[in-house]
């Protein structure tokens, strides 16, 4: 079995007050968008959020197959890590891709990929220049687990932090590109790129036409 992890509960500090998770891209909350890239490939679907982003989230993905299930942060504001760690405790598949709520190119075909890549190992991390994609990842989910559990042990909240305690292949840019453009990895924390994002749906919807 394989899972689908979105982690949805972080500050939206760059993005303004209203939630990034539910805004409006495009006629589609931008939740919703990564859910149905991903939502085909896995067997169960996780999202992580705090408590108040809830009933928003899950009206945003009414529908969606597999059903989402919920774990909410136990306490706000600390860090990918522990909102990974929350979500990976629920999960029951043997794998999961991880992938951020603001990551609406995320493209399955990598995903797929990486679920591949990761057979056998505690993890398929994509490298596509100087940094680790960390979170747009796929993870053995225990094995996850307890990197995130010794890291954060050590105070050390970073998700490479946890990457040292498990065996994991990168995935180089070459590899990547034979399965994905980069935009894969294009993330809109700021107002103007979810401005520039909107432009860029609503041309590939008029192309499309």
């Amino acid at each position: 079995m394989r899972a689908g992890l979105i982690v949805a509960g972080g500050q939206s500090t760059r993005f303004g007050k209203r939630d990034k998770a539910v805004a409006d891209l495009a006629g589609t909350p931008m939740i919703r968008r990564v859910a149905d890239r991903i939502a085909p490939l896995v067997d169960e679907l996780v999202v992580n959020c705090q408590p108040n982003q809830r009933p928003a989230i899950e009206e945003a993905l009414a529908g969606v197959e597999p059903e989402p299930i919920f774990a909410e942060d136990p306490e706000p504001d600390q860090g990918p890590m522990m909102g990974i760690l929350t979500g990976l405790r629920v999960v029951e598949s043997a794998y999961t891709f991880v992938v951020a709520c603001d990551m609406p190119f995320v493209e399955s075909s990598l995903a797929a990929f990486l679920f591949d890549r990761a057979t056998g190992h505690d993890a398929a991390i994509p490298q596509p220049d100087e940094w680790r994609q960390t979170i747009q990842a796929v993870y053995r989910t225990s094995a996850m687990v307890r990197a995130c559990e010794t890291a954060l042990a050590r105070d050390r909240r970073g998700i490479i932090d946890a990457l040292p305690e498990l065996e994991y292949v990168t995935v180089e840019r070459a590899e990547i590109l034979r399965h994905a453009p980069l935009r894969t990895f294009e993330n809109l924390n700021t107002p103007e790129a979810f401005d520039t994002a909107v432009e860029q749906f609503q041309s590939d919807t008029l192309e499309q036409h």
